[in-house]
């Protein structure tokens, strides 16, 4: 903490009540105002006392003000007898799952819910699962990795050269893309995002930063990865700008490593404490928007939602450096994330957890699995899915039941006969782990229409 000598007494000194304020009080000025002369110290925190209302919206002295301003207990919080309602998209959803859903439904925040068909069991929310909420945000319902995302590339190198020069895109992929919890890169970029203040308003991000610029550019584990194939265009979009016909695509899907899954903890907890809730809904805890700790997740969400997107553009600058050619259109979303959007006349809080956003006219990417086709799609902002669709083809067995499933042989006969290379990956993600993609797409002919496909020919994952 530093050489600040303040104690609990200075602070009663300065007219505090002798409630959690003077711990939080402590706390904040420790955390951000360690090296500081205690008379500098004082003086801050008198002003806060004597004009709390002032300082409510401060990501600094927000929890004080919050504190003096506030004398509520921390009462448990009781759900609902029904459920909001909701819509399911597509059949084959484990009960696991859609009990998930009910649980969420029930909370006294929240408004609507949906299913995607891709959607299977997770922490909290189901993953592929949709929930609108008033003005509250659940850590839980984002998830850990928080802007995990779809980011495609589509180049003018004639598909012709991930054949006669696979050696090359082979090389590109072992050599410039990092995975998993320990490889980086060895130089990195200036990235505007580091510049940002966000980084030194909050304590967690100003702590995280040096492990951002770290792992920028890098990917994840688990079911990460940046894909070298073949995209199909089959109806033109303005947006897109692109006549029919094929082309050589470089996709990833990644999020916002370290510091989004510490950002996820963090608040996860802290949330835990401020709302306790029964325990089937427990990991359904939320911060209300109107508090400082809500106000300061959101930012802090926000922020890693752009480190994800600033590490895909690493990523595809390093490979197109690597293997030439320009980029033509660029396609990506967020699926794990919560937006400010209207439904139904009124502001809510939209958590996407597994899912992508399909508003009206909005172009989003669904990937199937390492040998499967992923779709280029066209949002049709169904009103039932909260204007959403799946975020890939969702997971058919569990990653444990993959292990004994299915062998390195298995895996390697699949890949041979779709003509696809794999460079690291394992049996947790084995193709055959998957649900059927188009089965999946079928399922969702409301909430989006197909203009391409992009099959993958060579694949990196992690170890």
């Amino acid at each position: 903490m530093g050489n600040l000598k303040l104690k609990g007494k200075d602070i009663l000194k300065l007219g505090y009540p002798n409630n959690q304020s003077v711990n939080i009080a402590l706390e904040v000025m420790k955390r951000n105002f360690a090296t500081k002369n205690i008379h500098y110290v004082k003086s801050l925190l008198k002003e806060i006392h004597q004009n709390p209302k002032n300082f409510e919206k401060d990501l600094t002295f927000g929890q004080i003000a919050e504190a003096l301003l506030s004398s509520k207990k921390t009462e448990k919080r009781m759900l609902n007898t029904n459920r909001a309602d909701f819509h399911i998209f597509g059949n084959n959803i484990s009960d696991e799952a859609k009990n998930q859903l009910y649980t969420a439904l029930k909370l006294p925040i929240s408004t609507q819910g949906a299913l995607m068909p891709d959607a299977h069991s997770g922490y909290g929310l189901p993953i592929g699962g949709v929930l609108a909420v008033e003005n509250a945000v659940i850590p839980y319902g984002v998830g850990m990795d928080i802007g995990c995302r779809m980011s495609l590339s589509i180049l003018d190198t004639p598909i012709s050269y991930l054949d006669g020069a696979k050696d090359k895109y082979e090389k590109a992929l072992a050599e410039h893309t990092k995975f998993g919890m320990y490889e980086t890169h060895k130089s990195h970029i200036d990235h505007e995002i580091f510049d940002r203040d966000t980084f030194d308003l909050i304590p967690i991000l100003r702590r995280l930063k040096g492990k951002a610029i770290k792992q920028m550019g890098s990917s994840g584990g688990g079911n990460h990865f940046v894909e070298f194939g073949e995209v199909e265009i089959t109806e033109e979009d303005e947006q897109i700008n692109l006549s029919t016909g094929k082309y050589l695509g470089i996709l990833s899907h990644s999020g916002s490593r370290g510091v989004g899954a510490e950002i996820a903890q963090y608040y996860s907890r802290v949330a835990t404490e401020q709302c306790p809730l029964p325990k089937e809904a427990q990991n359904f805890a939320w911060l209300d928007l109107n508090t400082h700790l809500g106000i300061e997740y959101w930012t802090a969400m926000n922020l890693a939602g752009d480190y994800a997107s600033a590490c895909h553009d690493d990523i595809h600058r390093r490979l197109v450096k690597a293997v030439g050619g320009r980029v033509k259109a660029r396609i990506e979303n967020h699926h794990n994330f919560a937006w400010k959007e209207i439904h139904n006349g009124k502001e809510v809080i939209v958590h996407r957890k597994g899912a992508t956003p399909a508003n009206e006219n909005e172009l989003g990417m669904i990937p199937g699995s390492m040998t499967a086709k992923g779709f280029i799609v066209r949002g049709k902002g169904n009103p039932d899915s909260l204007n959403s669709a799946s975020h890939g083809a969702g997971r058919a067995h569990s990653r444990g039941e993959c292990r004994a499933l299915f062998t390195q042989n298995d895996i390697k006969k699949e890949l041979k006969l779709k003509n696809v290379t794999l460079i690291g990956g394992n049996a947790e993600e084995a193709p055959m782990a998957y649900k059927d993609i188009n089965e999946v797409m079928n399922a969702q002919s409301e909430l989006v229409d197909i203009l391409g496909t992009f099959q993958p020919r060579i694949v990196r994952m992690d170890k």
